[in-house]
């Protein structure tokens, strides 16, 4: 039975509608030693199981209440680390080398048995673009400005073109959610996407129904899997320690393993700056047009 309840939760994973900005435990009373840790819909698309789940593992490994906060968009997550808002957060690696001297890395999940993932620039499953050079002169929807997968592959490719994302497409939108990346494309709101390709072939498991209507034309290079950060001059606090002591060993317990079932992780490990190096280079490249 127990089984049966996690193939159930994992079929709610992205596909959550209800809007979810601060999400704090209605079981745990705050107090001066809530752990705060933020988050973003782009990433995890307002899942509330998801969250819940997350929730309840920091907090049962750290012995104190841990809240999950929310914000629209990477910048303003990250924003909330750097003033302290919160105390660490799951970010992109777009914003962590934004800011890398200002942040300090906690662990990196681990996907499929690696830390890394794709960038994949989508089309309708009846569109007969091969390529991007395909797609000049339509619609398309990006994730968020601060997003790698859902903006900086697709613009340093631009680049690499000679173009510019303003110039290529006769418009483009921001969705702040990978799922709606792939909504707009499946819904014909726009001819293409950028999406976060984790994302998307979780979403091909849980909804194959929308994913089935788009079609991958394009992959990026493995690059380093959305980060979990802090800021760099807290990295000795005793809290963040301990904090990042449960995260690289979430996997060892029932709760935690529950939570990466959710998301179709293996763990999360403890990685290294140069996992980054490849969005460096992207992020130079872009920035060179």
């Amino acid at each position: 039975m127990a089984r049966r309840h996690v193939r159930m939760d994992r079929r709610r994973f992205i596909a959550g509608t209800a809007a979810v900005g601060a999400l704090a435990s209605p079981a745990l009373a705050r107090g001066a030693a809530t752990f705060r840790l933020g988050l973003t819909p782009v990433f995890l698309d307002n899942d509330a199981v998801v969250i819940e789940r997350l929730r309840s593992a920091f907090s049962e490994a750290m012995g104190e209440p841990v809240d999950l906060i929310q914000r629209r968009t990477y910048q303003e997550i990250t924003a909330s680390i750097l003033d302290g808002s919160v105390d660490a957060a799951w970010i992109c690696g777009y914003p962590f080398l934004q800011h890398r001297d200002g942040l300090s890395l906690l662990g990196v999940p681990v996907w499929r048995g690696r830390p890394l993932y794709q960038s994949y620039l989508i089309v309708r499953e009846d569109d007969a673009a091969a390529g991007l050079g395909d797609l000049r002169g339509d619609v398309h929807a990006f994730s968020d400005p601060d997003s790698n997968s859902g903006f900086l592959v697709t613009a340093s490719d631009l680049a690499r073109m000679g173009e510019a994302p303003e110039r290529f497409f006769a418009r483009s939108i921001f969705t702040y959610g990978h799922r709606n990346v792939v909504r707009a494309v499946a819904g014909g709101l726009t001819r293409s996407g950028s999406v976060d390709g984790y994302v998307w072939e979780t979403l091909a498991v849980v909804e194959p129904s929308l994913t089935g209507r788009t079609r991958v034309v394009a992959r990026s290079e493995w690059l380093g899997f959305p980060p979990f950060a802090a800021r760099a001059d807290r990295a000795a606090d005793a809290e963040l320690r301990r904090f990042g002591k449960v995260l690289l060993g979430l996997d060892a317990t029932p709760a935690g393993r529950a939570a990466l079932d959710l998301l179709f992780l293996d763990r999360i490990a403890p990685g290294d700056a140069t996992l980054f190096d490849g969005i460096a280079a992207r992020m130079a490249e872009a920035a060179a047009r």
